[in-house]
C-alpha cells in the first residue's frame, strides 16, 4: 500500500510530465510554423515520451492502490525567440523535472516506500540521459552558428535524432510499457 504522502508528490509528478508533453508540443508548432521541421519532429517525438512517462506513473500508482488524479494545467508558452532559445528552455526544464524527480524519489525514502524508490531509479537515468541529449543539442547548435544557413543544417540532424527517439520508444514498448 502507498502512503497518502507518496501518492500526493506522484501525482505531483504525474502533473508535471503531462505539463511537460504539452510545453515539448507548443515547441513543437512553433518550430514546425518557423521553418524548422526537424525540430518540430523531435519535439512531437518529445511530447510522446513526456505522455509515456506520465502513463507509467498514473498505471504504478493506480496499481500501487493509490489513486492517479489527472489535473487541469495552464496553457504553456507558445512564443520563442529562436532555436537556441526553444532548445535552452527544453534544458532548463530538463533539469526542473530532474530536481521533480530528485525530490520525489526523498519522499519515497522518508516514508520507507523503498518499492517506490526503486522504480523511480529509470526516471532518474531517463532525466540523466534527457539533460545529456539536450546538451548534446545545445552544442550542436552552437557550432552550427547562429546564421539560418547553420540552423538549417542543425535542423536536418533533428530527423534522424527523432527517428532514433521513436525507435528506442518503439523498442521499449512504447505506450504498451505503461502497463
Amino acid at each position: 500500500m502507498i502512503t497518502k504522502n507518496v501518492e500526493k508528490a506522484i501525482n505531483e509528478q504525474i502533473k508535471r510530465e503531462e505539463h511537460s508533453s504539452r510545453i515539448y508540443l507548443a515547441m513543437a508548432s512553433w518550430a514546425e510554423r518557423n521553418g524548422f521541421p526537424g525540430a518540430a519532429n523531435w519535439l512531437y517525438a518529445q511530447t510522446e515520451e513526456e505522455r509515456i512517462h506520465m502513463l507509467k506513473l498514473v498505471h504504478y500508482l493506480n496499481d500501487r492502490g493509490g489513486s492517479a488524479i489527472i489535473p487541469a494545467l495552464e496553457a504553456p508558452a507558445a512564443k520563442f525567440k529562436s532555436l537556441p532559445d526553444v532548445f535552452q528552455q527544453v534544458l532548463e526544464h530538463e533539469e526542473y523535472i530532474s530536481a521533480s524527480i530528485n525530490e520525489l524519489y526523498a519522499t519515497c525514502t522518508k516514508e520507507k516506500d523503498f518499492t517506490s524508490a526503486n522504480y523511480l531509479q529509470w526516471y532518474i537515468t531517463e532525466q540523466i540521459e534527457e539533460e545529456s541529449s539536450v546538451r548534446s543539442i545545445l552544442d550542436q547548435i552552437n557550432l552550427a552558428g547562429s546564421e539560418r544557413g547553420g540552423q538549417f543544417l542543425m535542423d536536418k540532424e533533428f530527423n534522424a535524432m527523432a527517428a532514433a527517439k521513436r525507435a528506442a520508444m518503439a523498442l521499449s514498448g512504447g505506450a504498451n510499457a505503461v502497463t
